[in-house]
């Protein structure tokens, strides 16, 4: 059985941009939040100055759920300590890539519910990570 519970994680320092700052902001408050283009409607992900699918620059911050699914997932064994990343489509529907923490990786499957929270990287710098739902 594989843990990674009490791993010791050291998250490297992130590069923080302009584009981010509000995710920063939010996150610092305990707050998920995604960019939304306003021209288009679709939320994104990575936060960008210009929609990915219109390339419209009125994009607005929005509160979002931070729960998501596990799209696909990989467990880095061979790594001391050993950790998971993988894709996690969030609830309002992009992709993100991310850690997973928390649990038994061999608990981990494709499809399971996941909740959002932030580490601090080196800098400082909140990254959100994602663990599983606790059952409902």
């Amino acid at each position: 059985m594989s843990d990674n519970t009490d791993a010791q994680r050291s998250i490297a320092a992130t590069l923080r941009q302009p584009e981010s700052a509000p995710f920063q902001t939010a996150a610092a408050e305990g707050r998920f939040v995604i960019p939304r283009c306003q021209h288009c409607k679709q939320a994104h992900w990575y936060p960008r100055a210009l929609c990915p699918f219109c390339f419209s620059s009125d994009i607005q911050w929005e509160q979002a759920s931070g729960r998501g699914s596990i799209y696909t997932y990989t467990v880095m064994r061979r790594a001391k300590p050993a950790y998971a990343v993988g894709y996690v489509q969030l609830e309002e529907g992009p992709i993100l890539m991310t850690n997973i923490t928390g649990g038994s990786f061999d608990d981990l499957r494709i499809g399971m519910p996941v909740v959002a929270s932030f580490e601090p990287a080196a800098n400082g710098t909140l990254v959100p990570m994602f663990s599983p739902a606790p059952a409902a």
